[in-house]
């Protein structure tokens, strides 16, 4: 079943001919593919059953690698793509019904929350379709001492940590409406957001995960191809997962927060 809760302006038709291009690009860098592997084995790591097992959900699934390793995942965006089982406003997922309610193990976002209008909100709507101790995993941007120049000064995507709401106050088009430190402030900075999670999910020190410093950049990302061997890469991955998990005030770009249903 496909649902869209969008019409294809100007802005969602440029936005969806992006993430098909984005996708080519994807599959054709290794690295980064590499990147996407270690990432979703670190975030699947303590589920109670493996990932095939299991009923999961994958918000703003875009490019989906996901899928390319979890073919059982069951993918969704805001934007139609025929690859896709599902679009729809993820705002909304309270009343899709395509989704029986209390019925995903795991619903996982990578790099989404930071382009949704309200995350709070869809958070807590998300919470209808997890059974309960289902999980929500996100991974999300971390602003360390050496990631924080990187986003703040040669990332393309803006960054305010000035907001007095925990919402996007602006909406472009699901690509370009974002600001990567707005979960960053949710989860680290803002204990008065944080708190209107914990009606709903249990989650503590414990529950974060900070993940890599500069690998993800040294693939080149989804719009460009590094030309480093992918043994080297490999090699450096360890060391770079290693270095954020030793130091993540210092080194970690990247964090993994596990928020488990009541």
């Amino acid at each position: 079943m496909k649902e869209s809760a969008f019409l294809l302006d100007d802005s969602y038709a440029r936005d969806r001919a992006e993430t098909l291009r984005n996708r080519e690009r994807l599959s054709a860098n290794h690295n980064l593919l590499y990147w996407y592997r270690r990432l979703y084995r670190d975030q699947f790591a303590d589920l109670p059953a493996p990932p095939e097992q299991l009923s999961i959900l994958e918000i703003g699934s875009g490019t989906s690698p996901l899928f390319q390793f979890y073919p059982n995942v069951r993918t969704s965006d805001v934007l139609p793509l025929d690859y896709l089982d599902y679009s729809f406003d993820c705002h909304d997922i309270d009343q899709f019904k395509a989704i029986p309610d209390a019925s995903l193990d795991v619903l996982t976002l990578t790099n989404v929350l930071h382009h949704l209008k309200q995350p709070i909100i869809f958070l807590k709507r998300a919470a209808a379709k997890l059974k309960p101790g289902g999980r929500v995993i996100a991974t999300e941007p971390f602003f360390s001492l050496l990631s924080s120049p990187i986003f703040n000064y040669l990332h393309h995507e803006p960054v305010d940590f000035s907001i007095g709401e925990p919402e996007l106050s602006e909406v472009l088009g699901p690509l370009r409406s974002a600001n990567i430190a707005l979960p960053w402030l949710i989860f680290f900075k803002r204990s008065k957001w944080r708190d209107q999670l914990r009606e709903t999910f249990e989650f503590d020190t414990k529950s974060y995960q900070p993940f890599s410093f500069i690998s993800y950049m040294a693939t080149g990302g989804i719009s460009r191809c590094l030309p480093i061997p992918s043994i080297i890469y490999r090699i450096l991955f360890d060391i770079d997962l290693a270095a954020s998990r030793a130091l993540p005030k210092v080194f970690a770009s990247f964090f993994t927060i596990t928020l488990t249903r009541k």
